[in-house]
C-alpha cells in the first residue's frame, strides 16, 4: 500500500490535482492510441507535461510541498512517460523497433531503479534532483517533438543518455538513504554535505 495513502487526511491542493491529473488522464490516452488519434494524442500527453511542470512550480510557490504531492508528482510522471512509450510503439513502429536496443537498455535502468525504490521504501523515489528535472525535460521534448514532427535522432540520443544518467543517480541515492527522501538536490549535493 502506498505511504501517502497512510498520511493524515488533508484536502488535495491545487498542485496535488495537476498530479493527479496525469494518472486520470492515462487510460484516455491509451484510448487515444488504440483510436489512431495521433494528434489528439500529443496534444493531451502535451497538457500532461505541462501539468508537470506546474505542480511543482506551483507547490514551491504556495508552500503546501508535502510527502504525498512528491509522491503523486512521481506516481504521475512514472505513468506518463509509460503512456508515452506505448504511444511510441504504436504511432513510431519503425523509430522503435530501430532503437529497440537502447530503448530496452534505458528503460531496463528506469525499471531497476523503480524496483530498488519499492524495495527500499515501498513506493516510488520522489528526489527530483536537478538532473531529474532535466532528463524529464529532455523525454518530454523528444516525445512531443516526434508526435508532433517526427524524429529528430540528436534530441533522442541526449533524452536517452540524460535519462541513463539520472537513473544510475537516483539508484546511487536509493542506496544511500535508508528512509524515503524527497526533492535531493543531486548526488553531489549529498556528497558534499557528508564530507
Amino acid at each position: 500500500m502506498l505511504k501517502w495513502i497512510k498520511t493524515p487526511k488533508r484536502k488535495l491542493s491545487t498542485p496535488d490535482w495537476l498530479s493527479l491529473y496525469r494518472s486520470l488522464s492515462a487510460p484516455f490516452l491509451i484510448v487515444l492510441i488504440f483510436m489512431d488519434e495521433r494528434m489528439l494524442f500529443a496534444i493531451l500527453l502535451l497538457i500532461s507535461f505541462l501539468t508537470d511542470a506546474l505542480d511543482g512550480f506551483l507547490a514551491r510557490r504556495m508552500k503546501i510541498v508535502t510527502q504525498r504531492g512528491a509522491q503523486l508528482d512521481s506516481i504521475g510522471d512514472a505513468i506518463t512517460f509509460t503512456v508515452g512509450i506505448i504511444g511510441m510503439v504504436k504511432f513510431e513502429t519503425v523509430f522503435v523497433k530501430e532503437q529497440l536496443f537502447l530503448l530496452l537498455f534505458a528503460f531496463g535502468f528506469y525499471i531497476l531503479q523503480l524496483s530498488l525504490a519499492y524495495w527500499r521504501y515501498g513506493m516510488p523515489s520522489s528526489f527530483h534532483t536537478y538532473l531529474a528535472k532535466m532528463a524529464a525535460v529532455l523525454q518530454g521534448t523528444f516525445m512531443l517533438w516526434l508526435f508532433f514532427f517526427g524524429v529528430e535522432y540528436w534530441l533522442f540520443y541526449a533524452a536517452v543518455i540524460f535519462s541513463i544518467v539520472e537513473t544510475i543517480e537516483e539508484i546511487w541515492l536509493i542506496i544511500l538513504f535508508p528512509k524515503w527522501k524527497a526533492n535531493v538536490k543531486g548526488l553531489l549535493w549529498v556528497l558534499n554535505e557528508k564530507k
